[in-house]
């Protein structure tokens, strides 16, 4: 099971971000995604970007909050 960080900043979730996810998902099954303090380090917030980035990269992927991380997993088959 492999996994890569990755940093969500203060530009947020972008179409680059999103892409770029896409592609370290190609290679790895596991992404995490640290929420940065210029991003907004709120739970509220964080709860937000994870909801955003699973509705743009579709439904094979869930998505797990750890503190201020955001762990998302690929699936062969759609969760939802």
């Amino acid at each position: 099971m492999t996994s890569i960080d990755m940093q969500l900043g203060k530009n947020g979730i972008t179409s680059n971000f999103v892409e770029m996810l896409k592609h370290h998902f190609i290679k790895n099954q596991n992404v995490r995604v640290s929420v940065l303090k210029s991003a907004g380090h709120e739970r509220g917030k964080v709860r937000k970007y994870s909801e955003e980035i699973l509705d743009k990269l579709g439904n094979n992927y869930t998505a797990k909050i750890i503190g201020f991380k955001i762990v998302l997993k690929k699936w062969r088959k759609a969760m939802r």
